[in-house]
Order: structure tokens, then C-alpha cells, then sequence
């Protein structure tokens, strides 16, 4: 659950996960095997094979039902709107998201819930091309996702100094299952408003992750292949532009 040094390393965490799945079984270590089964389920999923994720959603779902741990089917929920929109699109996906949304809100995860419904709200903005209409946030607490957020909601309203600043001084995204989504969020902005060395930065970053889906390792939400947004960032580059001053992230510790 620690395996987030670089964007990437969804095989790595695919690997843990079956070694953990096996100990657990031999041990007959059930709650530790669904715990090992999820962090398949989110591997999985960033590397786009969905159909062996079906598999270990339907296992969780199993083993929790069994084991009497219900919290886990908000896991498989999260993965099953994620996996529908991946396969049939964001409309299909919108009540299911709706309806995760409203189940996690009573679930007594607060580290989930705070923040959920402005990651959602990004789906729909992140497979397409364009910045989000502000006036879909409003209201929406961004939770612990606000330091990489605001810089595209300040672009999107206009305030192109503003969000450029912003970039200016975001900190890196912290080293865990959404990184790549937040590198591509920034990505994105800085594209917007010509930053520069936030667009270096993120292709960088996003490179040793091209074969994924952006943010789907998570298990909550999936921007599409990374690949895409990658050849958006080489687009934005190629069309030129100067570099912003100043160093495009300041040195923070934002590690779990």
C-alpha cells in the first residue's frame, strides 16, 4: 500500500497484491484477504484489465458478505461506476456515481468522503479536453484534492494570472493511488494557461505511467488512458509559448 514512489507502478502493487492474496489464503486470513483482493482490484483497474478486476470485485463481494465486512461493497461499488463509465461512458456512469456518493456519505470513512463529489465532478471535465465550468463546483467541498484544484477552477473562471501563480507554487501531488490523476489535473491547467515547467514536469511524471488509465487505480474514478493525455501535453509543448518564472512546484512533504 506503500508502492507509490513514481506514477506508475500499478504492476508493482498488482504483484503485492496477489503475493498478500496467497499468504492470506494459506493462513486462512480472510479480513487480510480482502484487503489484498482490493489492492488487486485497484491495480488492476489502472492497468486496464478490467474483466480479471470484475473477478476480484465479485470475490470481495464474496469474502465480505461471508466475513461480515460490509464496508468493502463501498469499495466494489466505487470500482463498478468507475467500470461502467470506462466501458459505456459518463452518462451511463452518472447515477451510479450519484448513488456511491450518497451511500459513502454514511459510511463512516470521512478519508473517503471529504473531497468525493468534487473528484467525481472531474470525470465527465477529464475525458474531454476542456477546463470545467466553475459553476459546477460551487458549493462542492474539495477536500484534500483543493492545493491542485484551485489552479484549474482559477483558469476556468478567467483569472489566468491567478491560476498561473498557482501553479507556481503547488506542491507536487502526494505519493499515493490518485497521483497520476492530480499530475494530469495540473497538466491540464498549466496547458491552459501556459505554464511551462508545470507541463515538463507532468509529462515527465507521466511517462513511466503510459500504459494505465489515469487515477483508475484508485478504484474510484478513471480520466482514460494515460496516453492521451500525455499526447495533449506534447501538443501544448510543441505549440510553444515562454516558460513561467520561478520553480513550477515549492518543497513540501505531502506524503501519506
Amino acid at each position: 500500500m506503500q508502492s507509490f514512489a513514481t506514477c506508475g507502478s500499478a504492476a508493482r502493487r498488482d504483484a503485492l497484491g496477489t503475493e498478500l492474496t496467497q499468504l492470506a489464503i494459506g493462513h486462512h486470513l480472510p479480513s487480510h484477504e480482502v484487503l489484498a483482493r482490493l489492492i488487486r482490484l485497484q491495480a488492476l483497474a489502472g492497468l486496464g484489465d478490467l474483466a480479471a478486476a470484475d473477478a476480484e470485485a465479485e470475490e470481495i463481494d464474496r469474502l465480505a458478505h461471508r466475513n461480515e465486512r460490509p464496508l468493502a461493497a463501498v469499495f466494489t461499488s466505487w470500482y463498478r461506476a468507475l467500470r461502467t463509465c470506462e466501458t459505456d461512458g459518463w452518462t451511463a456512469a452518472r447515477p451510479q456515481y450519484a448513488k456511491v456518493l450518497a451511500d459513502t456519505a454514511n459510511c463512516g470513512m470521512p478519508g473517503l468522503t471529504r473531497g468525493a463529489a468534487a473528484l467525481v465532478a472531474l470525470v465527465p471535465v477529464m475525458r474531454g479536453d476542456a477546463l470545467p465550468d466553475p459553476d459546477d463546483f460551487t458549493g462542492l467541498d474539495t477536500g484534500p484534492y483543493q492545493p491542485w484544484l484551485a489552479p484549474m477552477l482559477l483558469a476556468a473562471s478567467g483569472a489566468t494570472e491567478r491560476a498561473r501563480h498557482a501553479l507556481t507554487t503547488v506542491p507536487r501531488p502526494p505519493h499515493d493511488l490518485l497521483q497520476e490523476a492530480l499530475w494530469c489535473v495540473l497538466a491540464r491547467t498549466a496547458a491552459a494557461v501556459g505554464h511551462e515547467g508545470v507541463l515538463r514536469r507532468a509529462r515527465d511524471e507521466l511517462a513511466c505511467a503510459e500504459g494505465e488509465l489515469i487515477g483508475a487505480g484508485s478504484g474510484l474514478i478513471s480520466f482514460g488512458p494515460v496516453a492521451r493525455h500525455l499526447k495533449a501535453v506534447e501538443g501544448a509543448l510543441g505549440a510553444g509559448g515562454p516558460p513561467s518564472a520561478g520553480a513550477p512546484f515549492r518543497s513540501t512533504n505531502t506524503s501519506p
